[in-house]
């Protein structure tokens, strides 16, 4: 494929997740009620799922494959990255002020602000790994010319889009039982996607500028992935009684997530 066809599956690519958040975040206006808890155990399962094994075979494997065609240790920059990925997330999530679903204590510094804004803030916070992931595994393939490369990133893309689905109808649905509006619910359950194209823009610039700290970058993306599946999706999805579901969601989310990286690259 030249680089312009390469270029259109790209944007494709990274619009697709956008689009599927704001999809999702539609639901709102077909929906009068509050999603369910087996709803919500289910996409938070299968987002976990999905962003494992992203984390994985579309992140972590790249970063120590490409660590080692530069020269270097494959596993120190990829697990130097990871850690710093993990540590990123969690200053900003002490800092920031945001608000989790079926929850009622806000986490970061003090604010006055809304709890509805906060509940947002609180989904646009994790989406930024998942933009920047997409973006850098583009920005690589891009970079090298692989068209293997190229068809493992639309395959993260897809996955990370069907996660976003039900996790733009979570945003929507809950701000307009907040008391929001219906349209005003559905713009800002779509606004809470956009950092996802914004930081795979930016993941792609960095990945054409600064080839020599791909690893580094890709490895951060994974540990920053992991971070918010361990500290909100896994622990959000396992509220309640018959947590199975969850688990399930997780399993299945992570097989989708694998034959989508593995078949397409």
């Amino acid at each position: 494929m030249g680089n312009l066809t390469n270029n259109n599956i790209m944007v494709i690519g990274i619009s697709f997740i956008f689009v599927m958040t704001t999809a999702g975040s539609g639901m709102v206006f077909l929906f009068k009620n509050a999603i369910s808890n087996n709803f919500k155990r289910i996409f938070l399962g299968f987002a976990a799922g999905v962003m494992i094994a992203a984390s994985v075979w579309s992140l972590i494997i790249p970063a120590i494959n490409e660590a080692e065609n530069q020269g270097m240790i494959g596993w120190i920059p990829a697990a130097i990255g990871f850690i710093g990925g993990g540590l990123f997330l969690l200053v900003i999530d002490n800092l920031i002020p945001h608000l989790h679903m079926d929850s009622d204590k806000p986490e970061g510094l003090k604010s006055s602000f809304k709890r509805t804004t906060m509940l947002i803030t609180a989904v646009t916070l994790h989406n930024i790994p998942e933009g920047l992931a997409v973006g850098l595994a583009f920005g690589l393939a891009i970079t090298t010319g692989s068209a293997v490369g190229i068809a493992s990133a639309m395959g993260l893309a897809i996955g990370i889009g069907l996660q976003n689905f039900p996790e733009g109808a979570a945003i929507s649905l809950p701000l307009k039982q907040e008391g929001m509006n219906t349209k005003k619910a559905f713009f800002w359950g779509s606004l809470s996607g956009i950092v996802e194209p914004v930081f795979a823009i930016i993941g792609v610039i960095l990945a054409s500028q600064l080839t020599f700290i791909m690893p580094w970058f890709l490895a951060f993306a994974a540990g920053a992935m992991i971070y918010v599946v361990v500290e909100e999706l896994i622990p959000e999805a396992q509220l309640g009684e018959h947590t199975n579901i969850g688990t399930l969601a997780v399993m299945f989310g992570f097989v989708i997530m694998m034959i989508l990286d593995v078949a397409l690259g």
